[in-house]
């Protein structure tokens, strides 16, 4: 068996690990304040092109369900308007938003880096083998979560903003939305969702700690469709389509999670030989 590397040949106390964890999080600090800083000169972009184009009812997402709809003969699913428009009630809302949408950006832009400060983290814990595989980590870490916050962003946002953007108690209450609101609702869709998509990720260090079993993922299959369908009941809004949408990507990942624990349980009695 390989033995796991430390740093300098030494064992590390736990006062050097909290200095280490210290300059890893310090540097990736920098990393999304530097993207953040870039972000918000880019405001009309990030705004105008990307925030706010899910309440075009010719936005991407509307187009092909319009399609969908109009090819089983209908037209449920097109849209001619959203009924509702922004305001800003406070003094400093806009320049709030603003900075927010600037740390968002550059969080999610800064992710692959962030990923690899947490490699180096915990990589002198690691064997030779494991250490070696940085880059498909940091490749398959990365994908992941953009893929996520591209399903957030392209299914979970339009349909959050579709749904309770139309949705009315009353004829006479006008539909004037809060621009903190809204923004708040793409950003938590949004990062929800690429946090949600590195749950492969997630198992396979609680493979690699000995706290889940392949055998443990089989037993509560059940009881994690529950989990999930109450997750996607609260990252959408509370209709049946939306929430099965969200929840059939998540059970596939919870899938690619029984495999990859699987894997992981083999590497380690292999290396115990």
């Amino acid at each position: 068996m390989n033995k796991k590397i430390k740093k300098e040949g030494k064992d590390m106390s736990f006062l050097d690990h909290v200095e280490e964890l210290r300059w890893h999080l310090v540097r990736s600090s920098l990393i999304i304040l530097v993207f953040s800083f870039v972000a918000f000169f880019m405001k009309d972009f990030i705004f105008n092109t990307i925030i706010f184009a899910p309440k075009n009812p010719d936005f991407f997402t509307y187009q092909f369900f319009c399609k969908i709809s109009q090819f089983f003969g209908g037209d449920a699913f097109c849209l001619t308007e959203m009924p509702f428009t922004f305001q800003s009630l406070a003094m400093a809302e806009q320049f709030s938003v603003h900075i927010w949408t600037s740390i968002t950006a550059g969080f999610i832009i800064a992710f692959p880096f962030v990923i690899w400060e947490f490699w180096r983290f915990i990589s002198p814990g690691l064997y030779d083998k494991e250490r070696k595989g940085a880059k498909t980590f940091i490749i398959i870490s990365s994908f992941l979560f953009f893929i996520g916050i591209l399903f957030g962003y392209y299914v979970v946002t339009p349909l959050s903003v579709n749904f309770l953007g139309n949705y009315s108690i009353s004829d006479i209450v006008e539909r004037n939305i809060k621009i903190g609101s809204y923004i708040s609702l793409v950003r938590s869709s949004v990062l929800a969702s690429g946090l949600i998509f590195e749950l492969p990720i997630i198992m396979y260090f609680l493979t690699k700690m000995g706290l889940i079993t392949p055998d443990f993922l089989k037993k509560y299959r059940k009881h994690a469709l529950v989990v999930v369908l109450i997750l996607a009941a609260v990252i959408t809004p509370p209709d049946i389509i939306s929430q099965i949408i969200v929840a059939i990507p998540i059970m596939l990942l919870y899938q690619v999670s029984i495999f990859i624990s699987r894997v992981v349980i083999k590497r380690e009695l292999k290396n115990k030989k």
